[in-house]
């Protein structure tokens, strides 16, 4: 286990002077107001969006500033990074643009839009890894290859300068709601290492103290949460990876201190993978925003916080790096999120006309069956088949699980969190 960083407290006039330094490089992001969710939460929502830096991502903040406050001798010798991706993506935007060797250290299950986007911003100036299967393991191998190499590592979270960086979106976000005659009564911000809340609250400490901080993690990975319980932080065993740019076992200790000093104002809330994902698809159906899950976890967090109403309410739209790829396994989420995808194994008897009886006795005239494979035969007389059923309503659950009994059919409901069940929704 590494120490704990030296902690020097974060002030506004840190965030004012990191702003200056990086707006050459780094232009502010859209605030756009959302009708939709404003109309839905009886609040004025607005959406900072992050998704459009040139990275799509806040990350390029706080990576930028860190490495441009090195010394000419640390940038000699180059610079280490792990990262779930987007972290890595500012890095590698970093190095390029200052000309210094940067290696970057990415789990093995990053996805694959990731990876390809660190190489385009990176170009020569970076080397990419992939190590391990969270960010926490990969996050241990640049420690090592930073100490046996002298190179420098650039913390994604868990530094001071990174922290200042990421405090600039705050920065932004007042000035901009002052253009527009408001004030900020709430911001939502996702949590996953605790650098952009932590950078956020520092800002809001010093220029708008009574504005409420929403930190909002995936309930698969809540290290913040697991940290306020304990006193301090603390090293999860297990974590979902889905929400893979707030994917931490263990908030930062900088970032926890910051926190720490500004509980009276700060909120925590843990939100399901699959309402993570339900956000996301109405983000794209809805305002054309292509966000990551982690992206999508503030404004999935207005569903579980009572708002005062017409108050004006910031969602920080952190990424929007997300491959095309994983919009299937989103899907799916989202509709066993809402109670309209179901599993089964149907033992049915080796005779003709079983499978339309089923059609015909069991399926409503809006149930779909999205998913039909013979298992194995058990025995001559019976054979087991996955069946997946699609609602069209959540409330059709329990006339279908009573077709069922009625018509005799030996059926087995696959439940959500058994390792069946996980085999075949993200498997």
């Amino acid at each position: 286990m590494t120490s704990a960083p030296d902690f020097t407290p974060v002030h506004a006039s840190d965030i004012q002077g990191a702003q200056a330094g990086i707006s050459s490089v780094i232009a502010p992001t859209p605030l756009q107001f959302c009708p939709r969710l404003s109309q839905q939460h009886g609040v004025e929502v607005y959406l900072k969006r992050e998704d459009l830096q040139d990275v799509r991502s806040y990350k390029i903040r706080g990576a930028y500033y860190n490495i441009s406050n090195l010394s000419d001798e640390e940038k000699a010798a180059g610079v280490v990074a792990a990262s779930a991706g987007n972290h890595a993506q500012g890095v590698a935007y970093a190095c390029r643009a200052m000309g210094i060797d940067g290696k970057i250290f990415v789990p093995k299950r990053t996805p694959k839009q990731k990876r390809d986007r660190i190489m385009v911003h990176g170009g020569d100036s970076v080397e990419l890894v992939l190590v391990g299967n969270n960010f926490d393991e990969a996050a241990e191998a640049a420690r090592r290859d930073a100490e046996e190499r002298g190179a420098t590592l650039v913390e994604p979270f868990n530094a001071r300068d990174t922290v200042i960086g990421q405090g600039t979106v705050a920065a932004e976000v007042l000035t901009q709601l002052t253009g527009f005659g408001k004030s900020l009564d709430s911001i939502f911000v996702p949590v996953g290492g605790g650098g952009l809340i932590g950078g956020i609250a520092a800002y809001l400490a010093d220029m708008s103290p009574r504005t409420a901080i929403i930190g909002t993690e995936p309930a698969g990975a809540a290290s913040l949460a697991a940290a306020m319980n304990a006193g301090g932080p603390v090293t999860l065993e297990a974590i979902d990876p889905f929400v893979d740019g707030a994917a931490v076992k263990r908030i930062g200790d900088v970032n926890y201190r910051i926190i720490e000093e500004n509980q009276g104002r700060i909120h925590i809330v843990d939100v399901d993978e699959g309402a993570v994902c339900t956000n996301m698809l109405d983000l794209y159906q809805n305002e054309g925003i292509i966000a990551e899950p982690a992206g999508a976890l503030s404004v999935t967090a207005l569903d579980e916080v009572k708002l005062a109403p017409g108050s004006t309410v910031v969602c920080v739209i952190s990424g929007g790096n997300n491959d095309v790829l994983r919009y299937a396994e989103i899907m799916e989420r989202s509709l066993v999120h809402r109670g309209l995808k179901h599993y089964f194994l149907v033992n049915f008897a080796q005779e003709p006309g079983q499978l339309r009886r089923f059609l015909n006795d069991v399926l409503g005239p809006d149930d779909d069956i999205s998913l039909f494979e013979y298992l194995k035969k058990n025995n001559r007389e019976t054979g087991a088949a996955l069946v997946g059923i699609e609602l069209a309503r959540a409330t059709d659950l329990d006339p279908l699980l009573a077709r069922m009994e009625d018509a005799s059919f030996d059926c087995q409901r696959l439940m959500p969190g058994t390792p069946e069940y996980e085999f075949i929704v993200t498997g």
